[in-house]
């Protein structure tokens, strides 16, 4: 091989973390070669306990001085020193091909199992939060300008849902990834009768490939999950986003725990959202990696290319990063607490603007009609400096004559929350039920 191509064949520094699955895909190929009665028994458990010590030397010496071209080439080589002359019999009827995409497979899978629990855990902290803050009222935002008065576990809940959809994206994912490709061999298929049910079973998968050219070249699954990342890293880099703005002074409507804020090396008055910041950043790699792998993928011709062992990056990275991440914003959550007494502070008044509109449809004044209504009033009191509640009955009157004096009851903020009773809307009994939805639907997830 020519010098300059070394350092370009060579892959062991990204895929020397799938060891274990590499020996543990040999191991089970040893026992369905002498399923197959290509090896003696003696020989399959010449080659388990030779890979038994190659497991406990990675573990004892890791990867220091290693020149091999990948993990897969290091087993051998490590097998060959423990084991002797038999570890040339264990790579029949076994291709690089179906032995990578097999111990990436098993990665994987073990590895969107451990994602799933940590998203479980953000999505329990946002559901004990909701369930904390189901009676504090809080403005709600459009275009960033305060709209509507919605209970604050209403928010929390816009954002435990999207998590709880993280967690379907995940499932599915980790479904793609369970489908064996051992025993595809190269792309034709295995020559010896090896019992590839058996070796589903040994290894976990929940079915085998249905095809054995797709099945060396399949990366669907590494789409999927990167897909399911850069969703997961879309919705953290948005609840980031509101954290931030919302634990700012001029919000000041959550405060984070000293545990997950920093402060300046300048200015001792700081108390910066870190945890928040660093999530929303790393965001951009989810997405960057999950077109990654697109752009490697749209071009392949037919079967297994060696572009596709630029499928590892990506996967690695976007598991590194979640598992990163959803820890750090799971306690974030957890120990972040709402300032109700800024949160009362702030409430405008005009955000009842609609509930004076719906007061005025409750009486028979079609709803464009009051719209127009209620926007002079906002005009006037704005122009005068005073709250909208703070307008004289005679000046409603001015502008219609459907105001009587309990108008005064459409300026109230639980009444105007509760007034939303409908499924999803931000009532006392809605968000009640939201609550129940969702914890039910967590359940599903362990």
């Amino acid at each position: 091989m020519a010098p300059a191509m070394v350092p370009l064949n060579l892959s062991l520094s990204i895929d020397q973390r799938l060891w274990r699955e590499d020996i543990r895909g040999s191991v089970a190929w040893a026992r369905a070669l002498g399923g197959a009665g290509i090896l003696t028994a003696d020989e399959v458990d010449e080659i388990v306990a030779g890979l038994a010590k190659v497991a406990d030397r990675l573990e004892r010496d890791g990867f220091e001085g290693v020149s091999d071209e990948d993990i897969h080439s290091l087993v051998e080589r490590l097998l060959g020193e423990e084991a002797g002359t038999v570890a040339g019999k264990l790579h029949t009827g076994r291709s690089r091909n179906d032995q990578s995409s097999t111990g990436v497979r098993l990665y994987g899978m073990a590895s969107l199992d451990r994602v799933s629990g940590e998203a479980v855990a953000l999505a329990r902290a946002l559901l004990s939060w909701a369930e904390e803050s189901r009676d504090i009222v809080m403005p709600g935002y459009t275009h960033l300008q305060q709209a509507q008065p919605v209970r604050a576990a209403q928010w929390v809940l816009s954002h435990l849902f999207p998590v709880l959809r993280d967690l379907e994206r995940l499932r599915n994912a980790r479904a793609a990834a369970s489908v064996l490709p051992l025993g595809s061999g190269a792309i034709a298929g295995c020559p010896f009768p090896v019992d590839r049910e058996a070796l589903r079973v040994e290894l976990g998968f929940d079915r085998i490939c249905e095809n054995s050219v797709d099945a060396v070249s399949d990366r669907d699954w590494i789409a999927d999950t990167t897909y399911a990342a850069a969703m997961i890293g879309v919705h953290l880099s948005r609840l980031s986003e509101d954290l931030v703005l919302f634990s700012s002074i001029e919000f000041g409507f959550v405060r984070l725990s000293d545990g997950f804020s920093t402060g300046s090396s300048l200015m001792p008055q700081k108390r910066n959202p870190d945890v928040a910041e660093l999530t929303r950043g790393k965001s951009g790699r989810l997405v960057g990696n999950l077109v990654s792998i697109l752009t490697l993928l749209k071009g392949l011709p037919t079967s297994y290319n060696r572009d596709l062992q630029e499928d590892k990056e990506p996967l690695f990275d976007s598991i590194d990063t979640l598992l990163l991440t959803l820890p750090a914003a799971a306690g974030a959550v957890e120990s972040a607490v709402f300032r109700p007494e800024r949160i009362e502070a702030v409430l405008d008044t005009q955000l009842l603007a609609t509930d004076l509109a719906d007061y005025l449809v409750r009486r028979g004044v079609p709803f464009r009609e009051t719209h127009e209504v209620v926007g002079r009033l906002v005009r006037r009191a704005e122009e005068a400096r005073v709250p909208l509640a703070s307008l004289e009955l005679a000046v409603l009157q001015a502008e219609h004559p459907a105001f009587e004096s309990d108008v005064e009851d459409a300026f109230d903020w639980v009444a105007s929350v509760d007034a939303r009773a409908t499924a999803g809307g931000t009532s006392a009994s809605a968000v009640d039920d939201q609550i129940a939805i969702a914890r039910e639907r967590l359940a599903t997830f362990g």
